[in-house]
């Protein structure tokens, strides 16, 4: 997929926005042409607290959050960093929601949808052991980005699984034009209905 787009992840204190549960990291990592071309990563002091089981998982301590940026710094400049760029995510209605909530706190709103790595990974991977980031991952020997459940390496690690769903719909396909806009449109395909959904196109590209 030669389009660039903006591949998010946050880490966060909490499964849902809120006063009490607000995003502690972003990454964005933007892919174009099957590689991340620029990257951003901030935390994000939000004044919340962080439970002990999340500093395990994330690695990110209270103590770090206190001399983070302010979080209306942060997202205001991932914002900016990602303008109106397509986005993506791997497992993308939990990243939408935080991305639309802090958006929100700025008065601003998202115009761009998003592709969601996991249920495309679950349309055209259906072989893999499971379809959880980090498996995916290993599975389909993807470079290493770092440690996992922090937002960057997440990002990257997410933006080169969209690389190899586009590579995957290109090969077995043969569809030479894979954009955004296709992935949208395929994730919300049925599982049993994304091969002659794609034999179609395949069909209509090659008449």
């Amino acid at each position: 997929m030669r389009q660039r787009v903006a591949v998010i992840d946050f880490e966060t204190n909490g499964a849902a926005p809120g006063r009490e549960c607000r995003a502690t990291e972003i990454g964005v990592a933007m892919v174009e042409g099957g590689r991340v071309v620029d990257r951003f990563q901030s935390l994000m002091n939000a004044g919340v607290w962080v439970p002990p089981m999340i500093e395990r998982l994330t690695g990110i301590s209270n103590a770090m959050l206190k001399d983070a940026p302010p979080a209306e710094q942060a997202m205001r400049e991932a914002a900016r960093f990602v303008g109106d760029t397509p986005l993506a995510a791997h497992n993308a209605s939990f990243d939408r929601k935080f991305w639309d909530y802090e958006l929100g706190l700025l008065g601003l709103a998202r115009s761009q949808e998003f592709a969601c790595t996991l249920m495309l990974s679950r349309r055209l991977l259906p072989q893999a052991p499971d379809h959880k980031l980090g498996t995916l991952a290993r599975w389909a020997s993807l470079p290493d980005t770092g440690r996992a459940h922090r937002a960057l390496a997440d990002a990257e690690m997410a933006a080169n699984l969209l690389t190899l769903l586009g590579d995957t719909l290109q090969q077995q396909y043969r569809l030479a034009d894979i954009d955004h806009a296709l992935m949208c449109k395929l994730q919300k395909v049925a599982a049993a209905k994304v091969k002659p959904y794609l034999r179609e196109l395949q069909a209509a590209a090659t008449a």
